[in-house]
């Protein structure tokens, strides 16, 4: 029987490699992302279903769930849109980027799951369980100098996934949350940094092997192919460079003497 996935944010970065792999491994993907330009990209080079979609905008997620029911029972959600705005403290931040940050990865997260449940129970009832992860960041777990408005994000949608397992307790709908550290993707940066590339690039100048992409991916989709009775609650996962969000490492990795 062939599994259906939603991955949303998949018009570049985690998102995009998420649904590759996924049909690398043989599930139908839907991709999720305002972008649709991209959005094509991706399905002729993967064969996915795709879907343009505004997470903050509730006719465009009512509109998504139609989608979806046309299609058939839903085996699994990967929430992955959202992202940050600046690096700047709590008293000199903009509102303005703290409300988009929550609207983003938290609202949204919310729009979507509570909009996909009844697909996704479908899905259990079909093949027996369903699957709902949530990337979050380390963000959402240590909070550090200049991360405020993401932080208070991040934290909230750790917060937002640990209330869901507790009531989806008793149904066979395991709830994963995979927290990411250090990721060099093509936009994460760029866009926190309003598009300043320089900025960007000093982020991960000398830092031994940020994860890719491909390496979240890789775990979200070893997550959801465990045994159904597996749930990996929580998956921090950062490069060994990084110890915390305000500790990593530049320079290439020794052994001490």
């Amino acid at each position: 029987m062939s599994r259906r996935v939603v991955v949303t944010g998949a018009s570049s970065g985690i998102g995009a490699a998420t649904v590759r792999l996924f049909r690398e491994r043989g599930w139908d993907a839907v991709g999720v992302a305002r972008r649709e330009d991209r959005l094509r990209e991706l399905a002729d080079e993967t064969g996915a279903d795709v879907f343009a979609a505004d997470l903050t905008k509730q006719d465009d997620v009512d509109a998504l769930r139609d989608h979806l029911r046309g299609l058939g029972p839903v085996h699994a959600l990967v929430n992955n849109a959202g992202g940050a705005l600046g690096l700047d403290s709590v008293e000199g931040s903009s509102v303005d980027d703290w409300l988009w940050m929550y609207d983003i990865n938290v609202i949204g997260t919310k729009r979507v799951i509570s909009a996909l449940l009844p697909l996704l129970r479908e899905g259990a009832r079909e093949s027996g369980h369903a699957d709902i992860a949530t990337v979050t960041s380390i963000a959402g777990h240590t909070a550090y100098a200049g991360g405020g408005g993401y932080n208070a994000a991040k934290f909230a949608e750790h917060a937002l996934t640990e209330v869901l397992r507790l009531e989806l307790n008793g149904e066979p709908i395991r709830v994963v949350e995979v927290a990411p550290g250090m990721v060099a993707t093509e936009e994460f940066s760029l866009v926190r940094f309003g598009g300043d590339k320089a900025r960007r690039d000093a982020v991960y100048e000398d830092v031994p092997e940020p994860l890719t992409a491909e390496d979240v991916a890789e775990t979200i989709v070893h997550a959801l192919t465990l045994p159904p009775h597996v749930d990996l609650d929580l998956i921090v996962v950062k490069p060994v460079a990084q110890a915390a969000p305000y500790r990593l490492h530049k320079g290439e990795l020794r052994v001490r003497d």
